[in-house]
């Protein structure tokens, strides 16, 4: 390999380059606004999660998929949530191996304080971009996305 790389690779690199910068600039700007409320983006992940799922809870299998972390990763904010009253977690009913986590009143009002803040630097961080660029970004992303990671990888993408 002599080091040249063709038009393809170039376009593949610089657009990598780019989608890195902006998702690290986006969690940056979250992280700095959430910090007076005293949520993680994390935390609000998780709750977010919990909160878009029917009854508000989810098995913690389901959470590792959505929140694509490992078993290892989910069981520790778990728990760390539920020392906070934000959530709770309980043997499933029809199966005792798994477990179900649910989402508190009180971690879904701690949320629902928050999501404003989040939403909000969302919009100011992409306004840059009319809603026409922005929804064909989105929809070329939500196809690499597809193609990187199935239909599933779809069930995580709002929050």
């Amino acid at each position: 390999m002599t080091g040249l790389h063709t038009d393809a690779q170039l376009q593949a690199k610089a657009l990598a380059y780019r989608l890195r910068r902006v998702a690290h600039r986006l969690e940056t700007e979250m992280r700095r606004e959430l910090a007076p409320h005293g949520i993680e983006l994390w935390e609000l992940e998780l709750l977010a999660c919990l909160r878009r799922a029917p009854g508000h809870r989810l098995t913690a299998g389901e959470l590792t998929g959505h929140l694509q972390l490992t078993s290892g990763a989910v069981t520790n904010r778990v728990g760390r949530l539920e020392a906070k009253g934000w959530l709770t977690r309980t043997l499933h009913p029809g199966d005792r191996r798994s477990v179900l986590v649910a989402l508190t009143a009180e971690g879904r009002e701690r949320a629902e304080r928050v999501f404003a803040t989040k939403t909000d630097t969302e919009t100011r961080l992409l306004s840059t971009l009319p809603p026409d660029r922005q929804r064909t970004l989105n929809d070329e992303l939500r196809t690499l996305l597809l193609e990187l990671e199935g239909p599933d990888g779809e069930a995580s993408d709002h929050g």
